[in-house]
């Protein structure tokens, strides 16, 4: 096959098109519509790059159509354009987005974007969200404030900060009710809810987690509650091995009660026997902290 022929299907098959033909499904809740997020069991696969580009969270895998293939059939390159070939033209599934109206933020930089922000305050409409549609209680919504963890972001949304070991925001978790995805630009480390110093590690996949946990517990003395952003991404891992290197700690994998959380509960544990540190799987009774 000549080179133009692969960009000719490099242009015209997208990464979607083989998700589906693979049993992969839209998770359309944990989708944006720069990231569409695809689920097959516990394997998750986000396409970006307007459907020209992948990347597995739960790896280090990324790439094209080509390399999509590859990763999903174990295939060499000649049997991978010859899978593409075959989808030219299929149809795929495409999701109804909430459209969200650019507010011209993106030109500032990450730091500048989170400063211009406000801070939640009772009754603004990411209070509503988290204190009325999300069941966050009082308490631990200021605890999150004062603690400059929660921004107001566009049309009602959360930004939840994800942070380096020095406290420098990296990016944020934006939820809403009609929005979620991470800070254009942003590199996913650690939501943080606690005291730096603390010895016990619950990690959760989602900030609101995090903090329905924090409130479940009672924001619990010698807790860090923690969150990955549903990602797993190496600045995380580093972040995790950082924490859990230090003498007498104990890491609690606070994630759902499903294969997914399974997985990301499996990747804990093997982080803490490879740290030294004592480890425990902490389910929730239904499917996530928030919706128990």
């Amino acid at each position: 096959m000549k080179r133009r022929e692969i960009e000719a299907l490099r242009e015209r098959v997208g990464c979607a098109a083989v998700l589906e033909r693979a049993s992969f499904a839209i998770d359309i809740k944990e989708s944006s519509r720069r990231a569409i997020k695809f689920r097959r069991g516990g394997e998750i696969i986000i396409v970006t790059h307007e459907g020209r580009g992948w990347f597995d969270p739960l790896s280090d895998a990324k790439g094209d159509v080509f390399g999509l293939v590859e990763h999903l059939d174990h295939v060499g390159f000649i049997e991978c354009a010859e899978r593409v070939a075959d989808l030219v033209g299929s149809t795929i599934t495409e999701p109804e987005w909430q459209p969200l109206e650019p507010d011209g933020e993106d030109e500032l930089s990450l730091p500048d974007r989170w400063r211009a922000r406000r801070r939640p305050w009772p009754g603004s409409s990411t209070w509503r969200y988290l204190n009325g549609e999300r069941w966050l209680p009082e308490p631990l919504l200021l605890a999150a404030i004062i603690g400059d963890h929660l921004r107001e972001g566009p049309y009602g949304s959360m930004w939840a900060a994800h942070t380096d070991d020095v406290g420098v925001v990296t990016g944020w978790e934006a939820r809403g009710p009609q929005y979620r995805g991470f800070a254009s630009g942003g590199n996913k480390i650690l939501f943080r809810l606690g005291r730096p110093t603390a010895l016990r590690l619950a990690v959760t996949e989602a900030a609101i987690d995090a903090i329905s946990l924090a409130a479940i517990e009672a924001l619990r003395d010698g807790t860090l509650y923690l969150s990955t952003g549903g990602g797993w991404s190496p600045s995380t891992q580093a972040a995790l091995r950082e924490l859990a290197s230090r003498p007498d700690v104990q890491l609690v994998a606070a994630t759902d009660a499903n294969s997914q959380g399974d997985l990301f509960a499996e990747r804990l544990r093997a982080l803490a026997e490879d740290a030294g540190c004592d480890w425990t799987r902490l389910r929730p009774p239904k499917e996530d902290w928030n919706e128990t």
